[in-house]
């Protein structure tokens, strides 16, 4: 089995994290830069550990790493060598891998709870373009072109040995099969595939989710499909829109509702004004078995879900 299915073999729900980035913001970090998040994993790495651990505590079973924006491109371009580009892509799991494992070494920690799992971030192409262009999906780039942008950092990560990758806010169907093609070359690892919708039936892109979700339902080593990213008014409708194409467990961590300016990179607008548990739990209901959030949720918001996920 691969890890997903071990766990939700024991148990009905695996707790996602939360935001990343802008719980980094909240807490102080300035990540107005081309590198986002992995700007820290440079400048302040123990922030990224003090980010999952209250993750941790608030109820998640898993960490997704700080490498969503972290690529060589991006770090070559900053002046470091390649070398250390690709140390610092693989820092991002270890910081987590530590934290986890000091997390669980605590018995205390392991009250009716799966041993939470480390998800290797791969954000999309358009994460390093800085553009906003994963919320479009229109990169103008072949599949081979694609693969030839993943294939390294996604062989760094895997040798960095996190639990499973977790490939994530995808805009668009090419990417996501160039993502397998090049996930095929390391047998070993599982993934999970998260696409970022425009609505309740469509993609960025403009291409419907239940065909993304037909299409990844031959991969194997897909071990989940989904949505993040996602305004959380949508989530409902996808979810049924993904079980009409797979019968793969679904992954739904959305934003909190608010929208994003890529230009000016800030947030604008409100949140659903919802208890984020509460929605989440509908999610469940709805078929979700992976359930977390994305940006400007909280570990609160993690929380909430677990006042019910740990019933």
């Amino acid at each position: 089995m691969n890890p997903i299915e071990r766990i939700l073999a024991e148990y009905p729900l695996m707790i996602l994290d939360g935001a990343f980035s802008t719980e980094l913001e909240r807490r102080g970090c300035d990540l107005n830069d081309p590198l986002w998040s992995a700007k820290v994993l440079m400048e302040n790495p123990d922030m990224i550990g003090a980010v999952h651990e209250d993750y941790f505590k608030a109820g998640a079973d898993c960490a997704i790493t700080a490498s969503y924006q972290a690529t060589f491109e991006g770090f070559m371009r900053r002046g470091l060598t390649k070398q250390e580009a690709k140390e610092l892509i693989q820092l991002s799991v270890s910081i987590a891998t530590k934290v986890r494992d000091n997390f669980w070494a605590d018995p205390v920690n392991r009250k009716n709870r799966p041993r939470p799992l480390v998800a290797a971030s791969v954000g999309p192409y358009g994460a390093f373009v800085a553009d906003g262009s994963e919320y479009r999906g229109n990169y103008g780039l072949t599949r081979e072109e694609l693969e030839d942008f993943h294939r390294e950092r996604m062989a760094t990560l895997v040798e960095a040995k996190p639990d499973i990758l977790a490939c994530e806010t995808i805009p668009c169907f090419i990417e996501a099969e160039a993502i397998v093609n090049v996930l095929e070359e390391h047998p070993e690892m599982t993934s999970w595939i998260s696409f970022s919708a425009k609505d309740g039936t469509c993609i960025n892109s403009g291409e419907r989710i239940e065909d993304c979700a037909r299409l990844l339902d031959g991969f194997p080593q897909v071990a989940a499909i989904g949505i993040n990213c996602t305004a959380p008014e949508f989530v409902e409708s996808l979810i049924l829109e993904i079980r009409k194409g797979s019968n793969k467990p679904i992954i739904v961590y959305p934003n909190s509702g608010e929208q994003y300016d890529a230009v000016t990179k800030t947030w604008h607008g409100s949140s659903t004004g919802m208890c984020y548990g509460d929605i989440a739990k509908h999610w469940f209901e709805k078929g979700a078995q992976l359930i977390g959030g994305c940006c400007r949720t909280t570990p609160d918001d993690i929380r909430q879900i677990a006042l019910w996920g740990r019933e």
